[in-house]
């Protein structure tokens, strides 16, 4: 390789597999800009993010590890809270930082920092604005800590606060702020009280990033650079810009994701504007699936299904929580138009960045991540022999060729206690062969116990052993059980 190529990820906030036309093709939104990308890139089709939600899936995306290996067992973090990845623990930021690129995050973080707090601190239940921290000081242990020279954005999710920008280390905004609560009135609009930075605007914040973003590819077109860009979109609130309202032919949600496909238009374009398209690996995926608060039933009315012929939703351990779509476009070394079926992880990222740079692996180092290069190449390989999922519960499933175990007799989402009264008396596991029912429905758990008994205990020997690729054992982080993972006793002794 005569020149390391530049990388840009596009990492979209809950939007379905199904919200793509090039992976439905009865699509209603008309995502011009990602069947672009389809047509001159790479789309795998069985593609799957760690978790079914937010915090976890990052996780995985910038350790090469599966997020259960943190301390994190289930749900997700909010805006005030501590980071998640641990000191130790090499992200590809790091490691793309070592390879002499220039690195930048600019979105929304949400994978934890250590603003300055006073001793009355407490952090609240529901991801509610806290008392007790210091706006004007220091922030310890964000993304500049984490393998990024740069970062621009938000600690959490758009509907959790504190609302003010961060650049590197510092909020730009200080008290006193204003506190807003959503817009009255309009179908959701809706976000957690709290305070809100004076050049903050909702309304504004998707495109107020990627501009961020054009600016950064611009000053560091030069050199290899490495942009991380986790949009805040098309997760709640829903608010696209009036542009894009009523141009979906769905609802503001399906508007929303045409506003995200305009984001992934706008950075191409850069890219084509100062020749260096060619040398640069753009990815765009999203990560889990679509949220209910996009209204489903609305959508279905209107013949939209953001989670395409696939069981569930975002935060559950079904198809449609962590399949996602997955397009990678690199010019000078991915064939165009190409495709492939074979399963793969977003955690993956690591080893194939590493892989193409050459770069030396340690032991402990992206321990659930396989590169993926021989697929980049056209190669007719399977890159993995299974792959971990998870629910917001915490809940576990491993798919294994055609076969899915979930160690759960619900979704282990938000449906949980609805779903427990339906299917009461049922099977405590669900077995399923993804080859004839990708629908996940007929349960086979009593049909092939040696299926299940077998996958139980390689999920066991896989957790435990502290990684799934081939090496030393390691060591998880927190509690090595947790209360929606007993069946995991079974293999300590």
């Amino acid at each position: 390789m005569t020149k390391k190529p530049n990388i840009v990820y596009i990492l979209a906030d809950d939007m379905g597999y199904g919200d793509v036309l090039k992976y439905n093709e009865n699509c209603k939104i008309n995502t011009v800009n990602l069947d672009k990308m389809c047509d001159a890139g790479l789309r795998f089709t069985d593609a799957h993010t760690t978790s079914a939600v937010c915090t976890p899936s990052r996780y995985g995306i910038l350790t090469g590890r599966y997020n259960w290996r943190s301390k994190l067992k289930s749900e997700v973090l909010g805006g005030y809270s501590e980071p998640l990845i641990e000191e130790e623990t090499k992200t590809i930021g790091q490691l793309l930082q070592d390879e002499g690129y220039q690195t930048a995050c600019i979105g929304k973080w949400h994978l934890g920092m250590s603003f300055a707090k006073t001793d009355d601190f407490v952090e609240k239940p529901g991801f509610k604005t806290c008392n007790g921290v210091d706006y004007s000081a220091i922030i310890e242990g964000g993304p500049n800590t984490r393998g990024f020279d740069y970062f621009y954005g938000i600690a959490a999710s758009l509907d959790m606060p504190p609302y003010i920008y961060i650049e590197d280390n510092r909020f730009t905004d200080q008290e006193p702020f204003e506190v807003t609560a959503g817009i009255p009135g309009r179908k959701g609009a809706w976000w957690r009280s709290g305070p809100t930075g004076k050049n903050f605007v909702h309304e504004n914040v998707l495109d107020d990033l990627c501009d961020k973003v054009l600016e950064k590819i611009e000053e560091y077109k030069e050199n290899p650079f490495f942009i991380y860009f986790p949009l805040t979109a098309p997760h709640g609130p829903i608010l696209p810009s009036q542009e894009f309202i009523g141009k979906s032919n769905t609802n503001f949600y399906g508007d929303f994701v045409l506003h995200c496909d305009d984001v992934v238009g706008r950075v191409m374009q850069k890219l084509t504007e100062l020749n260096i398209a060619d040398d640069t690996i753009l990815v765009f995926t999203t990560d889990n699936g679509c949220s209910p608060i996009a209204d489903f039933e609305e959508l279905h009315a209107l013949g939209h299904y953001p989670s395409y012929v696939f069981r569930g939703h975002k935060a559950d351990v079904y198809e449609g929580g962590h399949r996602v779509p997955y397009i990678i476009k690199w010019p000078n070394g991915i064939k165009a138009g190409s495709v492939t079926d074979k399963t793969v992880c977003l955690s993956d990222f690591f080893a194939t960045v590493a892989d193409l740079l050459d770069y030396q692996i340690t032991p402990s180092m992206c321990v659930d991540s396989f590169s993926n290069l021989p697929l980049w190449n056209n190669e007719d390989v399977n890159i993995r022999e299974s792959v971990i999922h998870q629910s917001c519960d915490g809940s576990l499933a491993l798919r294994k060729g055609d076969f899915k175990l979930i160690m759960c007799s619900t979704g282990g989402g938000w449906g949980k206690v609805k779903a427990l009264e339906m299917y009461e008396g049922m099977p405590d596991f669900q077995l399923y062969n993804l080859k004839d029912d990708i629908s996940e429905r007929k349960n086979l758990v009593n049909e092939h116990p040696e299926i299940f008994d077998a996958m139980k205990k390689e999920l066991i020997k896989l957790v435990l052993n502290g990684r799934s690729t081939p090496g030393e054992p390691q060591h998880n982080h927190g509690e090595p059980i947790w209360e929606t993972a007993k069946f995991l006793e079974e293999g300590v002794y």
